[in-house]
């Protein structure tokens, strides 16, 4: 059976809902431990709680790790409007940083998958309490700008990297000190949560009817159907969101369907506060996939989704 770490932030964009519950359909998976990031006072771990217990898996064990009050942070990591997200008052799950680096520690010393799918704080503090554990680590991490994405994507730059960007001195330190698999915003940005697949989930039990309600305030609130669908070719007029977290946690445990992974030797360089990773036959190392068949993911994460118990 494959072990596995999640390390989310839970709570603000619904990637991260829509990869949690991907992962609880996976078959053969044992969930090690989810911790979370950029918290604040539980209210990540609450979420992640809320939806173990929706799905009848509270043996997962889940730790709150890196607080917003701690810093460091370009900006302070925010939440969507509660009483649009989620269906009930949501009770938050506070713990103490060093119990959600056990529990980080302890799934790595199992040997399982670390799936970073939010900043990488926890990890950055992990290695400086523990150095060397990185090392040890089967790291996946979703983020990355080597390249740019392919035309008829959006044209987004470096700066839209959230997960790097928003904590940069984590992301150079985790960089630095492990050799991740690296699953990058310039694809991850050629799958999609569609308007079309909301009926599909509305007939999912509880766990799609809850992703439909997540979709639906989101496209409420971010209208990419029109900011980013229809502007782009490549991009289905109904976007709601891209699958970028639930796309690195599939190729994480082995979906490969159009994936190419090339080893790429980066230089890590912080410019203006932004962190570039910038090929160099010089520099670091590093496995990054650089092309996926987006549009079978998508499909694929909607068939995992909506199958029977």
């Amino acid at each position: 059976m494959t072990k596995l770490h999640l390390d989310t932030d839970l709570g603000g964009d619904i990637d991260d809902v829509c990869a949690l519950a991907m992962l609880l359909k996976w078959p053969d998976l044992e969930i090690t431990g989810i911790t979370t990031v950029s918290d604040d006072q539980g209210r990540r771990a609450g979420y992640t709680r809320y939806m173990l217990n929706l799905a009848g898996r509270d043996d997962i064990p889940v730790a709150a790790g890196a607080d917003v009050s701690l810093g460091g942070y370009r900006v302070r990591p925010g939440f969507p409007d509660e009483t649009q997200y989620w269906p009930e008052l949501v009770v938050a799950a506070p713990g103490p940083l060093g119990a959600a680096l056990d529990l980080l520690e302890n799934s790595i010393k199992q040997g399982a998958i670390v799936m970073g799918i939010g900043c990488y704080t926890n990890l950055a503090l992990l290695e400086r309490r523990s150095p060397g554990i990185l090392h040890q680590a089967n790291l996946v991490l979703m983020g990355g700008y080597i390249f740019p994405a392919r035309a008829g994507y959006p044209a987004w730059g470096n700066d839209m990297d959230w997960n790097i960007q928003v904590d940069v001195g984590s992301a150079q330190y985790v960089l630095q000190h492990a050799h991740p698999l690296l699953v990058p915003l310039t694809v991850t940005v050629e799958t999609a949560l569609q308007r079309a697949h909301l009926p599909r989930l509305q007939q999912a039990g509880a766990m799609g009817q809850l992703l439909a309600r997540q979709a639906e305030a989101h496209a409420q609130e971010y209208n990419n159907e029109t900011l980013l669908g229809q502007p782009n070719p490549n991009v289905p007029d109904d976007l709601i969101n891209f699958q970028h977290d639930p796309l690195a946690c599939a190729i994480a445990l082995g979906w490969n369907e159009g994936v190419i992974i090339e080893d790429i030797p980066l230089r890590l360089e912080i410019k203006d506060s932004w962190l570039h990773e910038i090929p160099d036959a010089n520099g670091q190392p590093m496995r990054v996939v650089t092309q996926v068949n987006g549009s079978a993911f998508s499909a694929f994460w909607m068939d995992r989704i909506t199958q029977s118990a």
